[in-house]
């Protein structure tokens, strides 16, 4: 616990990268693999679901301090975060835990997991007890399981293969998937010894990235080199066939095969030895549904016949990553591309409806292209992925390779009505906003968005909010409607959720329009509007 609190403690004091892989090095290469495998656990954006609510540990916190609850919210709306306010708050103690981190979780905080009220108290305060303030902090986000640390998981696999000698990539496809915090699992991470099975029938590949297309097209050579498909707005996925067993991963890790029974059931009847690459789409009718269908099924733990009906998937497929039970990543796209046309059309006609492969749209010249982009949203599509025929499927994001071309977003003129302070390294401002638009002589509510702003203009907003607050709820301020800004969205639709009849997706703050008044700000009329155009096209 010692040694994860300083490691915890120094990453979250540096923003230079060399000085985290330092920071991370020293770590790895004291720790044992019992503390390693945990501390990887964390470190790579995994947790332990919540043992203790927050509301239970801010409560003994209380009964602990004798802090009435007002000076508490008040200190947590300061520091914005309620482990740190506790950890704070608590009587100093100077002493420091010894307890090694594997002990700490395996023996501490998971056993507490459906135990007694009474007895979590006890062992929670035993356990402030023996802490320091940064121990205390660490164990209060474990156990509240909101544990999140600045480092990237890119940095933890860079360290872990210049500590092990091993290429990055060997790295990154061990640490894919499901796996267990074992010592046995993290020796086996940074062993030399390449197994004979490194690739685990359950495991997905690291998902190969692109970046968004920011220079002129002509950059990017003879079009004749380059495959364009349809940038479609689902969730990217890897459905494997292995050993007669079929799973779909996500591109966050997360394994959904239960989510998704009619790919499932579909993949059963792909050859054994097949990993495909795609985007899992709502569909009906031959057409994409919006991604808002989508989410119906994830948010769902069962899912129903009357969804299944209502929201079916598919998936289009992109690329084949694996062949005949052969890694085939390192052949070039166009190869990987006809491997995998065959195979689907090998496919029987149900299945083939489940799998579709994208369609390479085709044009003489990027002009060409650009225009066809300019339909995108008449497609449901958010623009084009741009592939370099002759490139691998690479790890993670190059640059070269694979490109984004995304149309331009959705944009409206709107007022800012509410504002909350931010949490963390912005706990101190108000960052966190809530847009109104016009709607019959009054200000409605339709977007929070809390990025796009400098961190020159997110002072003076503030300064603004509190020389103009108007009455208090809580954490949230309304203030007096005075400034505009310009957001984007993404998507747009109807949504009988919302007070304003509408829900955007990916809301921003693309610019502070100082020149505006609110007079000129949008109304609910032209986002409506909106809505009725892409309707319309889509028809």
């Amino acid at each position: 616990m010692k040694l994860f609190t300083e490691l915890y403690t120094e990453l979250d004091q540096t923003n230079k990268t060399n000085e985290k892989v330092e920071v991370l090095r020293f770590y790895f290469e004291r720790a044992n693999a019992e503390n390693a495998a945990w501390a990887l656990y964390f470190l790579s954006g995994r947790k332990p679901r919540q043992i203790v609510p927050s509301k239970k540990l801010r409560e003994w916190a209380l009964a602990l301090t004798d802090i009435p609850e007002w000076l508490f919210d008040e200190s947590r709306d300061t520091v914005g975060d309620g482990a740190e306010t506790i950890a704070l708050l608590l009587p100093n103690n100077f002493e420091i835990d010894e307890t090694p981190l594997h002990e700490l979780v395996e023996k501490r905080l998971l056993p507490l997991r459906g135990a007694d009220e009474e007895i979590q108290r006890e062992e929670v305060i035993k356990s402030w007890n023996q802490m320091n303030y940064a121990q205390r902090l660490i164990y209060n986000k474990l156990i509240s399981g909101s544990f999140r640390v600045g480092v990237s998981q890119q940095l933890v696999t860079r360290t872990l293969s210049e500590i092990s000698e091993l290429p990055k990539d060997i790295i990154t496809q061990r640490l894919m998937g499901a796996w267990e915090p074992t010592p046995e699992f993290y020796q086996q991470l940074v062993s030399n010894e390449l197994g004979a099975d490194e690739t685990p029938i359950a495991r997905p590949y690291p998902f190969h990235l692109a970046h968004q297309i920011d220079f002129p097209l002509d950059d990017l050579g003879d079009v004749q080199e380059w495959q364009a498909e349809w940038k479609w707005d689902g969730i990217r996925a890897q459905v494997i066939k292995r050993a007669g067993q079929v799973f779909i991963w996500s591109r966050g890790e997360d394994l959904i095969t239960e989510r998704f029974p009619e790919i499932a059931f579909a993949a059963e009847n792909l050859p054994d030895g097949t990993v495909l690459d795609g985007e899992i789409l709502p569909w009906l009718d031959g057409s994409a549904l919006s991604f808002n269908e989508l989410q119906r099924r994830i948010g769902r733990k069962t899912i129903g016949a009357k969804l299944l009906a209502e929201v079916p998937v598919i998936l289009q497929c992109y690329d084949l990553l694996e062949f005949e039970s052969t890694d085939i990543r390192a052949f070039e796209f166009q190869e990987r591309r006809r491997i995998l046309s065959e195979i689907l059309d090998e496919l029987d006609t149900k299945t083939k409806k489940v799998f579709q492969i994208t369609e390479s749209v085709e044009a003489a010249s990027w002009k060409e292209f650009a225009e066809k982009r300019e339909t995108s949203r008449t497609l449901k599509v958010e623009g084009f992925m741009l592939k370099r025929l002759a490139s691998p499927y690479r790890v993670g994001r190059h640059r070269g390779d694979w490109w984004k071309w995304k149309v331009d977003p959705y944009t409206i003129d709107a007022v800012l009505l509410y504002a909350q302070k931010g949490t963390g390294k912005r706990s101190g401002l108000f960052t966190d906003y809530t847009f109104a638009v016009w709607s019959g002589g009054e200000l409605v509510p339709f977007a929070k968005a809390y990025s796009g702003l400098t961190d020159r203009e997110i002072r003076k907003v503030d300064k603004f909010i509190r020389e103009n607050t108007k009455e208090t709820f809580g954490p949230v301020r309304s203030v007096t409607p005075k400034l505009v800004f310009e957001l984007a969205f993404e998507a747009i639709q109807k949504s009988k959720r919302h007070k304003s009849g509408v829900a955007v997706r990916f809301p921003r703050i693309l610019r502070w329009r100082e020149d505006k008044t609110i007079k000129d700000a949008d109304s609910l009329e032209t986002i409506h509007a909106l809505i009725e155009s892409h309707e319309t096209t889509n028809e």
